[in-house]
């Protein structure tokens, strides 16, 4: 695509060209933003360095436009904008509004314009705002440099004849005779001040601010003619203090790497390309092993039980609320649309009856009776979230007529909406795959992490391996998965390394089991949390397989001796246990922390009979004693052909959860065994 290059002059938003570049896309134009004297202190921009920009852009071969920064850092949370999908717009006086007004401007001048390119590394402020900017005026933001590794990427800009100058110190161990310094002279130096003091070594912390001479989309080289050292101020601790450029040239530029030469980083980080190579041997012909099969259709099977109204459970600071769908004694021919209002209107009535609205839900389901209504569902649904919508998983399975949508949902109702925190990454990177649609790579409340359901895209071009294979997208979706809960920590509160506590594999294909099954032995054998393979008709984008996770922060709270409440880290504790009453079968996993009580459990069954002993040997079961009491919603998977199902509300005597039933295909364990039923509990 064509795209808008927001130029700082600094190393950052200059790579990330190079990368653009390489990714098949076309530079047009260039965007600017400085304050009206010299310097300010910005929470968004650098503004260092604005009296070289022209150079930069000059050298680049493209028209600059520039604005003077008007706006403050008025907005200065996690998120930006509102949860509320009618209000669109930003906040008036903040100096993000000074961005949307210049890109505006600029795609005014270059219509067929789509893209901007971004060099944010780290900053999750920088990139809402960019992002938050980029939806209203329908650009794609470009992020190649996006959740790198600094020490990596410093590298790769020295390699690539990056040649950029520190034109700004204001970090630990800085001072001002490191400036002008070129990246090869400071790379020691920056990697020392990390280890000594954990300082970033591309500077996203604030520890210095970079202007690029050259690069590989350079036509000619900056020179630095006549600077001049400004002290900010000067103490023991760290100077502040920058290059004022008074005089510079452009010159012709010897012939150095192009940005064809430049190396992106590997598709898969190392555990996940052992398992690719692992499936690769397994697996002979990949491409031949996803093979079109014709899915049975069962939707004409009704079950009582999936008709039921919808139900909802509210316990402490969470509601659940679950089989989400149209009145089934309505018109048959209802339009999709219309079916899929109707499904919010019940959120809704449910939601305000507590006080809560569409923007406390951290996670939804959606089940669909055909993934070719999805771009009708999801346009309606769209008109629902604002900024940070909830996370997400939509798959196809064989709902009874007249359904064809089911919902089922969970809401955080703490005091502070501020704790719910949201990742919500639109840009294209090497990362992760970027959310265009209106949900949430992953929300993050009351220690609870719920991450949406990931399939096997390529991140920097969102688009399917090709050619075709199982041997990628099988370690791709759990990369996904992993990289986004390493994200969230990293950049909504921190301090957490995450516990898995469940992980659902979604497969279109039965055959493809035995696969899923080997990566996951070598992925995730070694984090405890209950799972289940479960075979749909349809998955995102028609690929094979998808998986969702729900992991836990690992913190707790408990009332030390002065009978405070501490948050302390709790270790993970997973059980689980197979028996058997007369003619079924039980296999049960749990998985949750000590001194936390949020869990999360499966419960496989095979046969009906007897269940008043099996409720009974569940709920006093070593690790499922008490928990089942604080059930808050249940998932309950059954194989389609099944017509019966057993009373399971005897597990929960009053206090039942919101149930949602759902049909599949074929129902397993990790042990590959075949189950008639399957239970996913949350409790709270």
């Amino acid at each position: 695509m064509k795209y808008i290059a927001l130029l700082s002059g600094g190393k950052d938003s200059c790579y990330n060209l190079v990368h653009c570049h390489k990714n098949g896309h076309e530079l047009v134009a260039a965007a600017s933003l400085g304050p009206e004297h010299e310097e300010l202190d910005s929470y968004l921009y650098q503004t260092v360095g604005q009296d070289a920009i022209e150079f930069v852009a000059r050298a680049l071969d493209v028209p600059l436009y520039r604005r003077v920064i008007s706006g403050i850092a008025l907005a200065q949370g996690s998120e930006y904008g509102s949860r509320n999908v009618e209000v669109r717009e930003g906040i008036a006086g903040d100096e993000t509004e000074d961005l949307y007004t210049l890109l505006a401007d600029v795609k005014s001048r270059h219509p067929d314009a789509n893209g901007v390119s971004v060099g944010a590394i780290l900053s999750n402020y920088q990139r809402v705002r960019v992002e938050h900017v980029c939806q209203r005026l329908s650009l794609t933001p470009l992020s190649y440099l996006w959740q790198r590794d600094q020490a990596d990427l410093l590298s790769e800009m020295i390699a690539a004849g990056m040649e950029a100058v520190l034109i700004k110190v204001a970090g630990i161990g800085l001072t001002t005779k490191h400036l002008g310094k070129t990246l090869p002279e400071m790379q020691a130096t920056l990697v020392k001040l990390n280890s000594l003091y954990g300082s970033h070594i591309c500077g996203e912390g604030g520890e210095y601010e970079t202007l690029t001479l050259d690069c590989p989309l350079f036509k000619q080289r900056i020179t630095l003619l006549e600077t001049e050292v400004v002290i900010h101020s000067d103490n023991d601790f760290a100077t502040v203090a920058f290059l004022r450029i008074k005089h510079a040239s452009l010159d012709p530029k010897p012939k150095q790497s192009s940005s064809s030469d430049i190396v992106a980083p590997a598709l898969f980080d190392p555990p996940y390309r052992r398992v690719s190579e692992l499936l690769q041997a397994r697996i002979p012909n990949s491409d031949s092993t996803l093979r079109r099969v014709q899915p049975q259709n069962y939707s004409s099977r009704t079950l009582g039980t999936q008709l039921a109204a919808p139900a909802y459970r509210y316990f402490e600071n969470w509601i659940a609320i679950g089989n989400v769908h149209r009145d089934a004694g309505g018109a048959f021919d209802m339009p999709l649309e219309d079916e899929v209002r109707e499904c919010f209107h019940i959120l809704q009535q449910c939601l305000s009856e507590h006080s809560l609205s569409l923007f406390h839900i951290t996670n939804m389901n959606i089940f669909i009776s055909s993934m070719e209504d999805f771009a009708s569902l999801n346009a309606v649904y769209a008109t629902y979230f604002g900024v940070s919508p909830p996370a997400r998983a939509c798959v196809a399975v064989d709902l009874p007529h007249p359904l064809r949508i089911t919902f089922d949902c969970v809401a955080y109702a703490g005091q502070s909406v501020s704790g719910r925190k949201a990742l919500h990454v639109q840009g294209l990177s090497y990362w992760a795959p970027a959310n265009i649609g209106p949900y949430s790579q992953a929300i993050l409340a009351d220690e609870r992490i719920f991450v949406s359901g990931q399939i096997g895209l390529i991140p920097s071009s969102l688009t399917i391996p090709s050619p075709r294979s199982l041997a990628t997208e099988i370690p791709l979706v759990s990369q996904h998965a992993d990289r986004i809960v390493k994200a969230l920590s990293d950049n909504a509160c921190g301090g957490w390394e995450g516990h898995s506590q469940l992980f659902l594999y979604w497969l279109t294909q039965e055959h493809l089991i035995p696969y899923v099954v080997a990566a996951a032995e070598s992925i995730d054998v070694t984090r405890p949390h209950s799972n289940a393979l479960l075979s749909c008709k349809g998955s995102s984008k028609g690929r094979p397989y998808e998986k969702q996770v729900l992991y836990h922060t690992g913190h707790g709270f408990v009332t030390d001796e002065d009978g405070d409440t501490v948050r302390v880290s709790c270790p993970p504790i997973y059980g689980s246990d197979v028996f058997a009453e007369t003619d079924i079968e039980i296999r049960y996993e749990v998985s949750y922390l000590q001194s936390a009580r949020a869990s999360c459990a499966v419960i496989c069954g095979r046969g009906f009979s007897n269940w008043a002993k099996v409720a009974h040997r569940l709920k006093t079961a070593v690790h499922l004693e008490g928990r089942l009491t604080r059930a808050l919603s249940l998932r309950l998977f059954y194989k389609v052909t099944t017509s019966v199902l057993p009373p399971i509300q005897s597990l929960f005597g009053s206090s039942s959860p919101a149930i949602t039933p759902i049909p599949c295909h074929c129902i397993r364990s990790r042990d590959q065994k075949d189950w008639d039923y399957a239970l996913n509990i949350l409790t709270a």
